[in-house]
């Protein structure tokens, strides 16, 4: 690959989803990813079903352009190959809680002793520092923790989104977005440096709008009060015949007008549309009505002759089929020698001049073990001997 990331090596001991996810956009822009994985196990996702082949579907999304070494930590002779990979590499990504790497005698302090340019991203719940830096918790404890719950949903009860808002965005996208920061600033400083991303920090950062609306009027957000958030007519989900949906966005006057044409409605076409009060209530029902009398594919074609922000929502089945986001390579269409025929999810950022690419497959647990290990000067027989004494 010669992607805008071409060179940089990353050592990644990440498990799950957060980390992946994060080395998964640094491997899609050419980033010589290395996984590093425990040899009895390797990362526990690559079980969870349901499969492909042997392997979970969840690993075959998150861990493709990748390589795989399987290296025990815990030995001695583990943490020195380590630390020889760390001499040629960029980046070290890990995601244990606050204390497990330095105990291992592998912290950023002893890495960055071996390679002062090593940039070195830890990704935890809570945090490298403060009272609950020390605490397991998930996805959902670190959008309950940073109030994106308490204004979730709508009618007084905290609803999940359908994605992992913290481990995703607040994880792994923050990760990868501050890791190529860090490497922009190690070629002016000529250094590396520590990165502690917090999951419950990253998506206390997603709460700017309704953090700014607090900070400027005082009110407690809840769900379902907000004008982006099932509080307004026109910025709202609504059920048609046939029990399926369509998302309205008409939030500016100009859809909001288109809108009114589309449904044959211009008595709604007033200022009012965009005030707070009981009326959006009113208004919600009434439009709830008007989408009642189409099914959702016919309002998905009545509604390409209007600009108003209305669109269907669609299952996964469809989004693999919709003609725009095969277009746009979202879907691709992958063949294993031994899996079969399968897709994947596209690379999103389309670059002009260095384009990510899908180049392999998820690897199998330790597939690359004796390549890497020989770039670094091992033989087969001291990689055998390693191996029966359960180091690889």
């Amino acid at each position: 690959m010669n992607g805008a990331l071409s060179g940089i090596r990353v050592l990644d001991l990440s498990r799950l989803l957060p980390g992946p996810f994060c080395s998964m956009l640094l491997a899609d822009m050419g980033a010589d990813v290395i996984k590093v994985e425990d040899p009895k196990v390797g990362d526990y996702i690559r079980w969870w079903p349901p499969r492909i082949g042997e392997n979970s579907g969840f690993h075959v999304v998150l861990n493709r352009n990748k390589k795989s070494l399987t290296l025990n930590l815990k030995a001695e002779k583990g943490k020195e190959i380590f630390r020889r990979l760390v001499e040629d590499g960029d980046v070290v990504l890990e995601g244990f809680r606050p204390g497990v790497m330095d105990r291992l005698g592998l912290g950023y302090k002893e890495l960055s002793d071996i390679n002062p340019r090593i940039v070195y991203c830890a990704i935890t719940g809570y945090g490298a520092q403060g009272g609950r830096s020390g605490k397991a918790g998930h996805d959902i404890n670190y959008l309950a923790l940073n109030g994106v719950l308490s204004h979730s949903g709508k009618g007084g009860r905290p609803t999940l989104a359908g994605v992992q808002i913290a481990d995703l965005g607040g994880g792994g996208l923050l990760a990868a977005f501050s890791i190529v920061t860090a490497l922009l600033a190690r070629e002016r400083m000529g250094e590396g440096q520590f990165i502690d991303i917090s999951m419950t920090d990253g998506a206390l950062a997603w709460n700017c709008l309704r953090w700014g609306k607090f900070i400027a009027d005082g009110e407690v957000p809840c769900p379902g009060d907000d004008f982006l958030n099932h509080g307004f007519a026109c910025y709202n989900i609504y059920e048609t015949r046939d029990g399926r949906f369509m998302s309205l966005g008409a939030l500016e006057p100009r859809f909001w007008k288109s809108f009114c044409q589309a449904v044959k409605k211009p008595q709604w076409d007033t200022p009012r549309y965009f005030e707070p009060g009981p009326h959006q209530a009113e208004l919600q029902a009434q439009i709830s009505a008007v989408f009642r009398e189409k099914t959702m594919a016919q309002w998905t074609e009545h509604m390409e002759g209007f600009d108003c922000c209305c669109e269907p929502v669609l299952n996964l089945e469809e989004v693999l089929k919709d003609p725009h986001l095969k277009a746009r390579r979202m879907v691709i269409d992958m063949v294993h020698e031994t899996w079969g025929a399968y897709r994947q999810l596209g690379i999103a950022p389309k670059f002009s001049k260095t384009p990510g690419e899908i180049a392999t497959h998820a690897p199998d647990l330790g597939e690359h073990t004796d390549a890497l290990l020989e770039q670094i000067g091992l033989g087969a027989d001291q990689v055998e001997r390693l191996r029966s004494e359960g180091v690889v």
